[in-house]
C-alpha cells in the first residue's frame, strides 16, 4: 500500500492517459463506419496508430533527452489532445488516417514517460510489485474508456471531446508530482539476428500475434457496425475480449510453468483459430453464442504474447531480454501495421465475417510452426526458465515497458549518449 501511495499520481496519469486512449481508439472506426468511410480506409486508420506507435516509441527518447520529462509528457498529451479534436472538426478519411500517426506517437511517448518515473521509484525488490499494479491499472483504464463509449455512443461531440478531457487531464498529475526527474528514456532496438538465435517462435508469434490482434483491435468495431450491432455491444465485445486475454494470461502462464512453453502456444493459438472459424461460420446475432465466441477469441488471442515473451526469456543469455523483448516489440508492431490492411482488403472482397478467416489464418499458423520447432529443439532446462511473468495489453507496450519489467533486472538497453542531439 506504501508503494501505490508513493506512486499514486503517475497511476492517475497513466489510468487517465488510458482511458483516453481506450475511447479514441473505439470512436474512430466505429465513427469512420458510420460516416461510410471505406473498409481500406478504416484499414489505413489501424496501420497508422501502429507507424505512430512505434515511431514514438524510437523517437520520444531524443525528445526527453533534449526538453525533459515532464515538457515532453506536457507535448505528448496536448497534440494527442488536438489530435482527437481534429478528427471531430475535420471528418474525412484521409485527415483521420493522418492523424491517427500523430495520435499513435504522442500515446507512446506519453506511455514512456510515466513508465520511466515509475521505474525510477522502483528498486530491485519492488520492481515487480509496480509493474503488476501498473498492468492492473492499464488494463481496468482502458476498459473503462470503452465502457465510456458503450454509454455514450459516437454520435455528435460529446465523446471527442470526453477523450480529449482525459488526454490533456492526464497531464495534471505529472506536473505536479514530486518524484524527482527520472534517468533518459529507454529505446526499443531491434536486433533480428538476436531474436533469432535466441527463439525463433519467439519471432514468428511476435509477428502473428500483431497481425491478429491488429486486424482484430481496428476492424471488428466495424464488424460490428456492418452486422448492425449497437455501440453498447461493440464496446462490450472489444472490452470482454481484453479482460478475458487479461484474466486468463496467470493460469496459462502457470501452466507454461511446468510444461514446453511452445506445447501451450500451440494449444491457445488453436483456440484462437477455432474462435475465429466458428465466428465465420456461424456468423451470430446480438446474443449469448457471440459473446461466448469473443470471450474464446480474447483468452486467446490476449494472452499469446505474454507466453511468447515467457518462452523467449527462457533462452534467454544474462543481460539480454531487454533488447530480446524490446526486438519482439518492433516485430510485433510490423504485424500490426499489416494486419489491418491485409484485413481491410479481404473484408472489402468478401465480406465482413472474413476478419476472422484473416486471424484464423495467423493462430494456425503459428501453431504449425510451434509444432515444428517443438521437434527441432528441446525446452529449456528446468533451472533455467524464469517463472511466467503477466503482461500488458500488447498495443500499449514500449520500451519502457519492458524496462519496468522486473526480469530486465535493471538491464541498461537505452540509447547511447552519443545519440543525444545536444552532442551531435
Amino acid at each position: 500500500m506504501s508503494q501505490v501511495v508513493r506512486i499514486s499520481a503517475l497511476l492517475l496519469s497513466s489510468a487517465l492517459l488510458m482511458i483516453a486512449g481506450g475511447m479514441h481508439g473505439l470512436i474512430l472506426p466505429v465513427r469512420g463506419s458510420e460516416e461510410g468511410f471505406s473498409l481500406i480506409a478504416l484499414g489505413l486508420i489501424g496501420t497508422g496508430w501502429s507507424v505512430g506507435f512505434i515511431s514514438g516509441s524510437i523517437a520520444v527518447p531524443f525528445l526527453v533527452r533534449r526538453v525533459g520529462h515532464i515538457r515532453s509528457y506536457a507535448v505528448m498529451a496536448s497534440i494527442a489532445c488536438m489530435t482527437i479534436l481534429f478528427n471531430l472538426i475535420f471528418i474525412n478519411d484521409m485527415a483521420w488516417i493522418g492523424l491517427r500517426v500523430f495520435s499513435g506517437f504522442c500515446f507512446a511517448g506519453a506511455a514512456m514517460v510515466v513508465e520511466s518515473w515509475l521505474n525510477e521509484v522502483s528498486d530491485n525488490e519492488s520492481r515487480g510489485t509496480t509493474f503488476s499494479i501498473y498492468v492492473s491499472v492499464t488494463l481496468f483504464a482502458s476498459t473503462a474508456g470503452q465502457m465510456i463509449i458503450a454509454v455514450t455512443g459516437v454520435a455528435g461531440y460529446i465523446p471527442f471531446v470526453l477523450a480529449a478531457i482525459a488526454y490533456i487531464g492526464a497531464v495534471l498529475p505529472t506536473a505536479v508530482t514530486l518524484t524527482p526527474q527520472p534517468a533518459p528514456l529507454k529505446s526499443a532496438s531491434f536486433d533480428i539476428g538476436l531474436i533469432y538465435r535466441t527463439s525463433p517462435v519467439a519471432v514468428i508469434a511476435a509477428f502473428s500475434v500483431g497481425m491478429a490482434n491488429g486486424a482484430f483491435g481496428t476492424l471488428a468495431p466495424v464488424y460490428g457496425i456492418e452486422r448492425g450491432f449497437s455501440t453498447s455491444t461493440i464496446a462490450y465485445l472489444m472490452s470482454l475480449a481484453i479482460v478475458s486475454g487479461a484474466i486468463a494470461q496467470v493460469p496459462l502462464g502457470r501452466l507454461s510453468d511446468r510444461i514446453d512453453r511452445r506445447k501451450v502456444m500451440i494449444g491457445v493459438a488453436l483456440v484462437g483459430a477455432l474462435a475465429g472459424v466458428l465466428l465465420m461460420l456461424f456468423n451470430p446475432g446480438e446474443n449469448g453464442f457471440l459473446y461466448i465466441l469473443f470471450a474464446l477469441y480474447g483468452l486467446a488471442a490476449y494472452s499469446l504474447y505474454a507466453i511468447a515473451v515467457a518462452h523467449a526469456n527462457d533462452f534467454a543469455d544474462d543481460g539480454s531480454f531487454g533488447r530480446i523483448a524490446s526486438g519482439m516489440l518492433l516485430v510485433l508492431g510490423s504485424g500490426q501495421m499489416l494486419g489491418p490492411i491485409a484485413a481491410s482488403f479481404t473484408m472489402q472482397f468478401f465480406g465482413p465475417v472474413t476478419l476472422f478467416m484473416v486471424t484464423a489464418v495467423f493462430h494456425s499458423a503459428l501453431a504449425g510452426i510451434a509444432f515444428i520447432r517443438m521437434r527441432m529443439r528441446s525446452r529449456a532446462p528446468a533451472e533455467e526458465r524464469a517463472p511466467f511473468q503477466p503482461f500488458p495489453a500488447e498495443q500499449t507496450v514500449t520500451a519502457e515497458t519492458i524496462a519496468l519489467d522486473p526480469r530486465s533486472d535493471g538491464e541498461d538497453f537505452e540509447i547511447p549518449d552519443s545519440a543525444n542531439p545536444d552532442e551531435t
